[in-house]
C-alpha cells in the first residue's frame, strides 16, 4: 500500500533528516513528517537548529564579531575605517537568507534521496500506526515497521518571568530584534545565554547576565571557565552569579526584574529580557498511551544505548532523549538507528561528544575535565599551552585563551581536551579524532602539525603533558 513504509521519521531537524536520508540510502522505504512553518506559512525543514537555533545564532555571532573586529581591532593591524555602523535590519535579512537557503536545501536532499515528505502534526498511535493532521487539515494515516521520534526541544519557561510578545523573549525572540536595545537582561549564563549575550553586547547593548548558579559554565573545566569569565568581563558583559530571578513586571514599556543574590534582594530595569535557562524535550501530544513508549518525569523518551524505546520498532533520537542537546549528537544517533534497522551494528560513543560555545574566544571540550577525574580518584597529568605563545595567534592579533590536554598518568591515554581560543570549534575535532582512536598524549606529540597554525597549540599542550613542550617553559605537572 502507498501509505505503508519501512521507516517513518517524525521531525525533520538534524536528527530526523539524517535518519531519514540514511534509511532511504540503505534501501528502506522512508517517510518523514515535519510540522514547522516559516513566517510566510510555508513548510520549513531543519528543525530548531536551522530555523531558530544553531544557524541563525552563528550567523549573527559572526556578523557581530566582524563588527567588533572592525571597530576595535583593525587599527592595531594597520587598517583604518571611518563612520563604521551596524545595520541591524541588513544583518537580520542576511540571517534569514542563510536560513531559507539551508532549509530549502534539506527539503531538496530528502527529495533527492527519495524520502516521502508529509507536512503536518504527527501522533504515534501504536501497532506501527502514525496519524498526521496535515496543514490543510487533511487526515492521513501511515504505517511502518519502524518509527523514529525526532521532535527536538523547545525553550524552558520560568514562572517568575513569563514571555511577552516583544519585551521578555526566549532564544527565538532574541534573534529577531530590529534594533539594538540599550540594556538587556539575560536570565541564564549557559551556552545559549552567553552566545546571545555576546551578540547584543558586541552590537552595543549593555548586557547583564543573571545566573542562579555560583559558577559560570559548570559543565566546563574550571580552569577554562575562569579564563572565560575573565574574557567576558573584558568584553563588558556583566555576569552576576548566584542571582535567582523571583519576579518580573512590565512598566512603561520596560521590564523590571526582581532577583535575590545572597541575602539581598535587587530590582533592575531592562529594555529587553532574554530567558535562556535551557530547553526541554518536545513530546507534547506526540505519543498515544497505547503506543507503550515510556517518558520520564521531565518528558524525555526512555531509550537504551541504541535509542530503542520500550515499544518494539519505535526509536527516539536527538533532543527528546538523554544526553546533551546537541545537533551533532542527534545526527549520529539518527544514522546509528537507520543502520541498525538495516541490520548493521553501529553505535555512538557518548564519551566523545564535543561541546562548543560559539562566543569569542570560542570554548570547546571533549571527554573528562579535571573535576570529573578528581571526583573519581583517577591519576592524571595535564599539559597547558597559552595562545599568547602561538606565532599564528600573534599574527592574527588574537592571543586569548589556552589549550589543555589531560592524560592518564600511567597509560598516557588522552582523557579530555579543553580549549578556549579563536577557532576552538575547529580544533576540537582533532582532539575527538585522536581520542576516537585511543591516542596517547605522546601520539599527538609525535604527530606533525603545519606551521604556523593555531592547531600547533594542541601539539604543544600534548607535549607539555610529559614536560616536553618547546614553545613554553615546562612546569612541574599539576596532575592528580
Amino acid at each position: 500500500m502507498a501509505n505503508d513504509f519501512d521507516v517513518i521519521v517524525i521531525g525533520a531537524g538534524p536528527a530526523g533528516y539524517h535518519s531519514a536520508i540514511r534509511s532511504s540510502q540503505l534501501g528502506l522505504k522512508t517517510a518523514i513528517v515535519e510540522k514547522w512553518l516559516d513566517s510566510s506559512g510555508a513548510a520549513a525543514y531543519g528543525g530548531t537548529c536551522l530555523n531558530v537555533g544553531c544557524i541563525p545564532s552563528k550567523t549573527l555571532l559572526e556578523a557581530s564579531h566582524k563588527f567588533v573586529e572592525a571597530r576595535d581591532e583593525f587599527g592595531h593591524i594597520g587598517i583604518k575605517l571611518s563612520k563604521l555602523s551596524a545595520d541591524i535590519p541588513a544583518m537580520m535579512k542576511r540571517k534569514d537568507l542563510v536560513v531559507s537557503d539551508l532549509t530549502a536545501g534539506v527539503s531538496s536532499l530528502l527529495k533527492a534521496n527519495k524520502v516521502e515528505q508529509y507536512e503536518g502534526i504527527a501522533k504515534v498511535l501504536g501497532n506501527g500506526e502514525v496519524s498526521i493532521t496535515m496543514h490543510n487539515q487533511e487526515k492521513v494515516k501511515l504505517t511502518a515497521e519502524n518509527i523514529i521520534l525526532a521532535t527536538g526541544s523547545v525553550p524552558i519557561d520560568i514562572k517568575p518571568c513569563p514571555l511577552t510578545e516583544d519585551l521578555i523573549v526566549d532564544s527565538t525572540g532574541a534573534l529577531e530584534f530590529d534594533s539594538v536595545p540599550k540594556k538587556i537582561g539575560v536570565i541564564g549564563s549557559g551556552i545559549i545565554g552567553l552566545e546571545l549575550g555576546s551578540v547584543w553586547s558586541r552590537l552595543g547593548s549593555e548586557v547583564v547576565l543573571l545566573e542562579a548558579l555560583e559558577e559560570l559554565l559548570p559543565v566546563c573545566d574550571s580552569q577554562v571557565s575562569k579564563e572565560a569569565a575573565k574574557e567576558f568581563k573584558k568584553q563588558g558583559m556583566d555576569i552576576r552569579l548566584g542571582a535567582r530571578v523571583t519576579a518580573s513586571q512590565i512598566k512603561k514599556g520596560k521590564v523590571e526584574i526582581s532577583y535575590s543574590r545572597g541575602d539581598e534582594d535587587h530590582r533592575e530595569i531592562f529594555d529587553k529580557v532574554i530567558v535562556a535557562v535551557g530547553r526541554r524535550p518536545y513530546t507534547n501530544d506526540l505519543i498515544s498511551p497505547e503506543a507503550g513508549v515510556s517518558l520520564d518525569e521531565r518528558g524525555f523518551i526512555a531509550v537504551n544505548e541504541y535509542c530503542m524505546t520500550d515499544a518494539p520498532g519505535v526509536y527516539a533520537v536527538g533532543d527528546v532523549v538523554r544526553g546533551p542537546m546537541l545537533a551533532h549528537k542527534g545526527m549520529e544517533e539518527g544514522i546509528m538507528v537507520a543502520e541498525r534497522i538495516a541490520g548493521k551494528l553501529p553505535q555512538v560513543d557518548y564519551e566523545l561528544v564535543p561541546s562548543v560555545v560559539y562566543t569569542h574566544p570560542e570554548i570547546a571540550w571533549v571527554g573528562k575535565n579535571e573535576e570529573d577525574l578528581k571526583a573519581a580518584g583517577e591519576n592524571y597529568s595535564v599539559g597547558v599551552f597559552p595562545m599568547r605563545a602561538s606565532g599564528r595567534a600573534m599574527a592574527n592579533n588574537d592571543t586569548s585563551g589556552i589549550i589543555k590536554v589531560i592524560a592518564d598518568k600511567v597509560t598516557d591515554r588522552i582523557l579530555g581536551v579543553h580549549i578556549i581560543a579563536a577557532h576552538a570549534s575547529e580544533m576540537i575535532a582533532e582532539a575527538v579524532i585522536a581520542m576516537e582512536f585511543k591516542a596517547s598524549a605522546e601520539d599527538l606529540g609525535l604527530t606533525m602539525f603545519a606551521h604556523p597554525t593555531l592547531s600547533e597549540g594542541l601539539h604543544e599542550a600534548a607535549l607539555a603533558v610529559s614536560g616536553h613542550a618547546i614553545h613554553v617553559a615546562n612546569r612541574k605537572n599539576k596532575g592528580f
